[in-house]
Parts: C-alpha cells; sequence; structure tokens
C-alpha cells in the first residue's frame, strides 16, 4: 500500500511517488529562524515531517530532505546587536542548540541544511529573472518587489479570492505577519530585496539595485530548487505558513523558471500546536522549550511521543498531563517489547539499541503490526497507529508463537517503532535508575507518600508532599507510578 498523504493545494488525497521510478524523493521543508531556541510548536511540524520522511523510508523510498536554516531577518540582526554580537557569532549559538534538540529528540538529520547567508548570490539571481519577467520592479529606495498582479495563478494554494486580496499582513493561521514597511505600488506586493536600512547596521550585501538583503520569502524559492530542481515532490511547514510564505514561494519559483504548476507536486501542512488549550505565548508562561521540559523531568523521548500523538491536520492540545501520558505509553511499549523479546530468546534492551535491528528487518505487513503499518500509510495516521501497535502487543502477549514467529513480530514492531522515531529502553526509570541520583531518604518520603495516595490518605500524602518540596524535590504521578525530581 502506497504511502497517501492529504495535499493542500488540491484538497485532495493523493499517493506519494517520485516523479519517475527509481528516483530520489525530493522534500522541502522550511526550517527554524535561529534567533533562539526553537519551542514545542515548531518541533511539533519538524517530528511530524520526520515521521513522514521514516515512513518513506521505510516503506523503500529514497528520499533527499532539504531544510533550510534562515539566518537572517528583523529578528535575528536585532538580537546579535543587542547582544553585540556579530549575525555570523550570534546565529552559530542557536542553529547549534536546534541542532543538538534535534539529535536529543532522535531527528534524522536532513540531506541538505542551506543557510540563507551563505546562499544571497542565488536569491539575487532569482530576483534578478523576476525583475527582466516584469514580475518584479524596483521601487525609488532600491527594494524590489515581487508584482502580484503579474502572476495569474497567484492564490492557488491558499484558495484566496484574488479581488479580496489587500495585504500580506495576516497569514493562513489568522495571526498577524510582520509586513514589510517599504515604499510598493500595491499593498498586497511583497519585498523580494530590502534597501538597506539604518537599524540593519553591517548587515547588508551589494546587488544590482543597492546595498541591502533578501526579502524571506525568497530565500526558500531559491535554495528549494537550487538543491532538488525546478519541480520537486514535496513541499512541508506550518498551516501558519501556507499564506503569505508558501504562496509566495509558488509565485517566485514558477515566474522565475517561466512553467507555472511546476513548483511542487505535494504540499504537507501540519496544524498548529496548543498549550493548555490555548494559543502558546510568553505572557502566559505556555512557550515550552525542550530544554523547559527537561528541566520539569521529562526526557525528550516524552516530549517527542506526546508531540506526534496526535493527527497532523489537527491541532494538538499539549499539557504536562499529556507528555506523563506519553511517559507512561513508551513503559507500556517496553513492558510489551520486552515479553515479545522473551519469546523470540534474544534480549529486548539489546535488540532496541541503536540500530542493532538488522536491516532485512521483516516487513510489518506479515505480522500483527500490519494494521498499525496501514494507518500510518493512510495520511499519516499517528495516533491510529501506536493505537493498533498496543493492541497487538497485548494479542501477542496473549499467543503461543514459536521463537521463530516471535523474532518475526519483534522485528515487525522495530519497523514500526523505526516509523515513529521512537526509540525504547533509551531512558532511565524512576523505579530503577532514577533512583540512583535520589538520595534514599527522600526516595523513601517519596514511596510513602505513593503508597498514602494509593490508600487514598489524601492529608498524609499531602503532608509528605509539602516535606518533599521542603527538601527541594517534587513527585511527577502518573498511572502506574512517579519520578522523583529536583525542583
Amino acid at each position: 500500500m502506497p504511502v497517501k498523504l492529504y495535499d493542500t493545494l488540491s484538497r485532495s488525497m493523493r499517493a506519494l511517488a517520485p516523479s519517475a521510478p527509481g528516483k530520489e524523493f525530493g522534500m522541502y521543508c522550511c526550517g527554524p529562524t535561529v534567533y533562539g531556541p526553537a519551542h514545542i510548536g515548531n518541533f511539533r511540524t519538524f517530528l511530524l515531517q520526520d515521521v513522514l520522511r521514516r515512513t518513506l523510508e521505510e516503506d523503500g523510498l529514497r528520499v533527499r530532505h532539504v531544510r533550510n536554516i534562515t539566518d537572517v531577518d528583523d529578528k535575528t540582526i536585532r538580537r546579535s546587536q543587542e547582544e553585540g554580537k556579530t549575525l555570523a557569532e550570534f546565529t552559530a549559538v542557536w542553529t547549534k542548540k536546534f541542532h543538538d534538540d534535534c539529535a536529543a529528540l532522535n531527528m534524522l538529520p536532513p540531506h541538505a541544511e542551506p543557510a540563507a547567508v551563505a546562499h544571497i548570490p542565488l536569491q539575487i539571481a532569482m530576483i534578478e529573472k523576476l525583475v527582466a519577467r516584469g514580475n518584479a520592479y524596483v521601487a525609488p529606495d532600491g527594494s524590489v518587489y515581487f508584482k502580484v498582479s503579474s502572476d495569474p495563478d497567484y492564490g492557488k494554494l491558499s484558495h484566496l479570492d484574488r479581488d479580496a486580496l489587500r495585504t500580506q499582513a495576516t497569514n493562513s493561521a489568522g495571526e498577524v505577519n510582520a509586513a514589510d514597511e517599504y515604499a510598493r505600488e500595491n499593498v498586497a506586493d511583497f519585498a523580494l530585496w530590502k534597501a538597506r536600512k539604518p537599524e540593519d547596521g553591517p548587515n547588508f550585501w551589494n546587488s544590482p539595485w543597492g546595498e541591502g538583503r533578501p526579502g524571506w520569502h525568497i530565500e526558500c524559492s531559491a535554495m528549494s530548487t537550487h538543491y532538488l530542481g525546478e519541480t520537486f515532490d514535496l513541499h512541508g511547514g506550518g498551516v501558519d505558513l501556507c499564506f503569505p510564505h508558501h504562496e509566495n514561494e509558488i509565485a517566485q519559483a514558477e515566474c522565475a523558471c517561466g512553467r507555472h504548476g511546476t513548483f511542487a507536486r505535494h504540499w504537507f501542512h501540519s496544524a498548529h500546536l496548543m498549550v493548555d488549550g490555548a494559543k502558546m505565548s510568553k505572557s502566559l508562561g505556555n512557550l515550552y522549550t525542550l530544554a523547559d521540559l527537561e528541566a520539569k523531568g521529562f526526557s525528550p523521548m516524552a516530549v517527542r511521543c506526546a508531540l506526534i500523538s496526535g493527527h497532523y491536520r489537527s491541532q494538538l492540545n499539549f499539557t504536562l498531563k499529556s507528555l506523563e501520558d506519553a511517559r507512561a505509553a513508551l513503559e507500556k511499549l517496553e513492558k510489551g517489547a520486552r515479553k515479545l523479546a522473551e519469546k523470540a530468546g534474544v534480549p529486548a534492551e539489546k535488540f532496541f539499541a541503536d540500530d542493532a535491528v538488522p536491516a532485512e528487518a521483516e516487513s510489518a505487513s506479515r505480522a500483527a503490526f500490519e494494521p498499525a503499518w496501514l494507518a500510518l500509510c493512510d495520511d499519516l495516521n499517528i495516533p491510529g497507529a501506536l493505537g493498533k501497535i498496543f493492541s497487538a502487543l497485548s494479542d501477542l502477549g496473549k499467543t503461543e508463537l514459536t521463537k521463530s514467529d516471535a523474532e518475526t513480530q519483534l522485528r515487525a514492531l522495530a519497523k514500526m517503532l523505526r516509523a515513529l522515531g521512537l526509540k525504547l529502553f533509551s531512558e532511565k526509570k524512576s523505579s530503577d535508575a532514577g533512583n540512583d541520583a535520589v538520595p534514599a531518604e527522600i526516595a523513601e518520603i517519596g514511596e510513602k507518600r505513593w503508597s498514602a495516595k494509593l490508600a487514598k490518605n489524601w492529608s498524609e500524602a499531602d503532608r509528605l508532599r509539602d516535606e518533599l518540596a521542603a527538601r527541594g524535590w517534587k513527585s511527577l504521578d502518573r498511572k502506574d507510578g512517579f519520578t522523583l525530581v529536583r525542583l
């Protein structure tokens, strides 16, 4: 069964395949703007893209994954100057932090990761083509704008009413978009090149139109076509990028190439992440980074599990309770995998360690995990796949299996977990190694409090909770146990 995915452009389910048999599947994803740590809303999108890539690869496709780094824009320039650093020094710090977080979350690195600054000549060359073709014009101050009225196809991705389009100030998620504050012929037009302004400081480059820097949208058009060709197989990003960013990408690339309808063959957009039922914001105190959640005692693998647990086209409401549920789900997976490994006569921890599973692992379609695989192939239904994995593990736990059959099932489970990017037995548990770092007297108080809670002796449980807090500790409870972490 081919992997099928909803396409934003056609508004239909379509099978994913390269443009020609045997060719690499070209996949471009909009990456981070490196002016601070990426938050969990950013990572939800990146993780879903990671699962899609993994699923395609497990299905036998050769994928070429390209993800950009935005290292020049208003925010990176402003923050670098506030910290007294060059733009390159400043963005290097946050690029490394992003890569570290990606590795902790078990994300596959892209095959190419072009950064905007290093590819400014490519962007200038594309702008020159647009000016020469009459799709762009030079303003009196030296800025260059794309002329939206010159593109009859503009608006096809976000299905805009062309007559109603008046501004680029609101994106497709209904949020305020940082519009370009430059003179232009029409408010619907957008900047390709921004003339140098005093607040840019030393951050400018030479161009045929004078000193300045690229607009945000042009980098993705220039770099995606450079690394994947004028036509490639899939473009991904958050739903907020559908308009204006992706709409503008299409217009720039197709007009520059002189070929409409040839940019990306499939558009993959993921819905927003909510936190505690509200949009993330610093003012609400619900804008979490991976470091924030690790400080609360949650592992990166639990964060990954929680962020991919909802369907990509539906908003996911993230809570600390959902993290506890994700941690419990991982432990349940490990318990089921361990039972299956015992029947296969292999040590579970070693079997699932890193890349220990043989490359010729059995296809999931040959095992009890076929329904889970089919769910994943059907519009990347991750919650459906997880549910069917648990059902299969439950059934297998009650079934008499030969050693050979058990190993086949174990390899099929490993295939599913590789597609989801979930690593088992990679984290220490509170019941074993977790208490190694907890003083004995604190662990004893934690056990007493847990026992009181199970006995519904709430007053004693509260008293012991307060005692833990007074000593600088707290208990993170879940259905089957607890974890003690420092405050």
